[in-house]
């Protein structure tokens, strides 16, 4: 009978520990003599019962909002965080051991989803109380997460507890229990004493597994250790079974208890939590990103001589991906990045940027680009401040910052966390690399990302300097007209949206379909390289699936190097009136001569294509690159949800390769934060003008819209613990005059670091959800209160701000008006 104790909560509370003492009963009938007979027997019951020992592990992974570790208490194995870990050990020391009060004590934790999700109920009392005047608020805890490759995992992994026996190399055996099992893997708990080392090999007998498998007297199976994990004087093992025979009795037996028993004992879902979260975060970040990412190519089969070849475009840096387009509509991304500009950005220390400075002269139609980067002129300041001033002057100047990024094409791929457990039908939306795109990607040996960083206040302060007696002839060789020769730069958009695997032309050219000594003659309404679509002069007798010859006689007078008649097509669809045919190529033995002719077809004509189309030329290749830019991508993203009628932001976004300075706003953050693992956005949000501005700018965008820009200077002095005196944070528009702003940069680097941000805000798309079902999907059916707790996150993103360090340029001028 269930029964509700929590009127009697205070009483249940008290008597923690009470139970097996010799006083319990007088103080119990003093406590309870207003319940009458029956409520006081029930109510015994319940606090004995608590008071009883328990053998149950705890596993809180994907059932609270906090990190599970392994805590050990007397030899058994539970997952807490460290909230669970304080409660557990303040129960068991009230209780005198670990019994059932403790257990569910520690299962109804605090922050449980279930409770966070019932105090949210009360939402309107909890913002009532917020809003009452309180100390400032100096700690304001991100989590970073890093978009990253997760490996697939061939095998489930089930979270199993069993006792096993370890012979290690000198023939020593251990007891131990496992933590997780799958068919060819194990995961188990060592002391430090006897220390195993990746590569080692070991044998282990399955003693807990006795009663369900009839071993032999000597099985022992052999594993190899493939990782360890050292932690407070313990040793996480995972080994891979090595050494198995074929039609292995003992595997066959995994496979159907591990199957049989995933849901009692549950699947870890480890890495495809890790994994969701950060594929959801980088479909937000990557569509809305102010960077331009170009993609340089070997030339002439050389690593030295590089040229761009490809850019990711999305709404944001379209304008600067414009910027560099000549008066035929071509990439002059050569004068930004030329063989020489490469060179000396590769030579700079890997935190420092390379800063360009250019402007646009058009003389009877044509566009010159004239552009100047720091490490030219840097022996020749005079000229430079001069080139500065001239190219102020002009309605085109622009500053744009470099970065260069070097690529590995292994990180370009980043399959599903189980792909076995995918349908046919998800599949698609994840396949692997073609061996078309791998040799794509072996010609790119790294990636450039270009900033546009100009401002209303630099821009002013270069307009201050003069160019007063210019060496007109020297400005003029800095200008020079884009060569005709010089190579093509595609344009492929960012997006997730589903995507035909082929691009379709439309096209009319007639065409005569035959089957068995009929004909039926039409119009192409379009064509792909391996198919197309056909609109019939009058009805066919023609059924799905049927084998016909296609001739294309009007195609076939512009070309005698391919025969176009009687091509063998497969009708994949047909319309009721029997008017419409979708056919795709038939190939058995041979190269299809269709396919041939329309790929070089479609190949001469490029440049009539739409960026999206281009990028289905080469199925893969757009999702390949986006990928590789992902995992390196260096300018954080800060995430704005929504929080009832209020934004939060707890969560950063990085690329896992991308590297990071110890000297940046990042690690500063790190330091200033009270939690391990967090980085504290004081430096962002402890200004109440910088936050409300990011609010009302959150309240008015729209997800069509471009990043707004903010352009915010922050002070840190480390020497001060007191967060809140060590960081200064001002807007930039609060200094009127040059001399302020100065005077505030002056004082900031002699009393510690100095930085300038500009904060790119965007208010975020909707989430392509096909994308991320299938893991969604798969975490639900195993942990549904965890996928309930990440589809709840995926929703609640309502917009990013794009954190970019222009601290390199801020300086620049400083030390130019000093």
């Amino acid at each position: 009978m269930n029964k509700d104790f929590s009127k009697h909560h205070d009483i249940i509370n008290d008597f923690r520990g009470e139970v097996n003492k010799r006083t319990f009963e007088a103080n119990y009938s003093a406590v309870t003599e207003h319940l009458n007979k029956t409520e006081k027997f029930i109510l015994k019951m319940e606090l004995k019962r608590l008071a009883g020992p328990c053998a149950r592990s705890i596993d809180l992974r994907g059932l609270v909002n906090g990190e599970c570790q392994l805590f050990d208490y007397q030899g058994q194995t539970h997952f807490l965080d460290e909230v669970a870990i304080a409660t557990f050990k303040e129960s068991v020391a009230k209780y005198g051991g670990y019994t059932f009060g403790v257990y569910e004590t520690v299962k109804n934790a605090k922050n449980s989803f279930r409770n966070i999700y019932q105090s949210e109920q009360v939402t309107p009392s909890v913002i009532e109380r917020n809003n009452k005047p309180g100390p400032e608020k100096l700690q304001y805890p991100a989590k970073l997460n890093l978009l990253a490759n997760y490996p697939n995992r061939s095998e489930e992994r089930m979270n199993f507890a069993i006792p096993i026996t370890l012979t290690v190399l000198n023939k020593q055996q251990l007891m131990t229990t496992s933590i997780d099992l799958s068919v060819k893997g194990i995961k188990f708990k060592l002391i430090n004493e006897i220390p195993l080392f990746k590569g080692d090999q070991i044998s282990i007998a399955f003693t807990g597994l006795e009663q369900e498998f009839q071993f032999s007297k000597d099985d022992l199976f052999s594993f190899e250790i493939k990782n360890v994990l050292r932690d407070s004087g313990t040793q996480l093992v995972g080994c891979q079974r090595i050494d198995t025979p074929k039609n292995d009795g003992f595997e066959r037996f995994l496979i159907g208890y591990i199957q049989g028993n995933k849901r009692r004992y549950k699947i870890n879902l480890d890495n495809s939590l890790s994994a969701l979260q950060a594929r959801s975060l980088e479909q937000f970040t990557l569509v809305k990103l102010n960077e331009l990412i170009i993609f340089m190519q070997s030339s002439n089969g050389t690593s030295n001589n590089k040229s761009p070849r490809y850019a990711l475009t999305t709404k944001n840096n379209q304008k600067l991906y414009q910027y560099w387009r000549d008066e035929k509509n071509r990439s002059a991304l050569h004068y930004l990045i030329n063989s020489e500009r490469l060179e000396r950005l590769n030579a700079l220390q890997q935190d420092k940027s390379l800063l360009v400075f250019s402007f646009i002269h058009q003389h009877k139609g044509d566009k010159f680009f004239y552009t100047v980067d720091e490490e030219q002129l840097k022996h020749d300041p005079a000229f430079f401040q001069q080139f500065l001033a001239f190219a102020a002057s002009k309605s085109s100047f622009a500053i744009t910052e470099l970065k260069s990024h070097v690529i590995k094409p292994e990180h370009a791929y980043s399959p599903f966390t189980l792909s076995t457990a995918m349908t046919k039908q998800q599949n698609y939306l994840n396949p692997p690399l073609t061996d078309e795109v791998k040799d794509i990607l072996a010609q790119l040996p790294c990636a450039v990302t270009a900033c546009d960083i100009t401002s209303a206040s630099n821009l002013t302060d270069y307009q201050q300097l003069s160019y007063e007696g210019i060496d007109l002839e020297r400005l003029k060789s800095l200008g020079l007209k884009r060569n005709d020769n010089q190579s093509r730069v595609d344009e492929i958009t960012l997006s997730y949206g589903h995507q035909r695997q082929e691009v379709r032309f439309k096209y009319q050219t007639p065409v005569s379909i035959e089957l068995n000594a009929a004909n039926w003659s039409g119009l192409s309404a379009d064509f792909s390289v391996s198919g197309l679509k056909v609109d019939l002069e009058n009805p066919a007798v023609l059924s799905k699936g049927d084998i016909v010859h296609l001739s294309f006689p009007k195609l076939q007078k512009i070309t005698s190097a391919f025969d176009l008649k009687k091509l063998p097509y497969k009708i994949m669809r047909i319309s009721k009136d029997k008017k419409v045919v979708n056919l795709r190529v038939s190939v058995k033995e041979h190269q299809h001569i269709g396919r041939s002719f329309f790929k070089l077809l479609i190949d001469k004509n490029k440049n009539k294509l739409t960026p999206d189309e281009y990028a289905m030329l080469t199925p893969g290749l757009s999702s390949a690159l986006r990928t590789l830019y992902a995992v390196n991508m260096e300018i954080p993203t800060a995430m704005v949800q929504s929080s009832g009628s209020r934004y939060k932001v707890e969560n950063l976004a990085l690329g896992k390769y991308g590297y990071q300075s110890h000297k940046n706003l990042l690690s500063a953050m790190s330091r200033l934060s009270d939690r391990h693992g967090y980085h504290n956005l004081y430096p962002l949000l402890g200004n109440l003008q910088v936050s409300n501005l990011i609010d009302q700018h959150m309240k008015k965008l729209m997800a069509s819209d471009t990043a707004v820009n903010e352009l915010i200077y922050i002070a840190i002095d480390p020497s001060i613990s007191d967060v809140d005196k060590s960081v200064t944070i001002k807007q930039a528009s609060e200094f009127t005059t040059p001399q302020m702003r100065n005077f505030f940069i002056k004082k900031s680097l002699n009393q510690g670091d100095f930085y300038s941000l500009q904060l790119k805000l965007s208010r975020s798309d909707e989430a392509n959800m096909e994308h991320l079902t299938p893991e969604l999907a798969y975490i639900g059916s195993y942990a549904i209160h965890r996928g309930k707790q990440l589809e709840q996150e995926i929703y609640s993103v309502a917009g990013l701000i794009q954190l970019i360090d222009v601290t390199q340029e801020t300086l620049l001028r400083y030390e130019l008006a000093e």
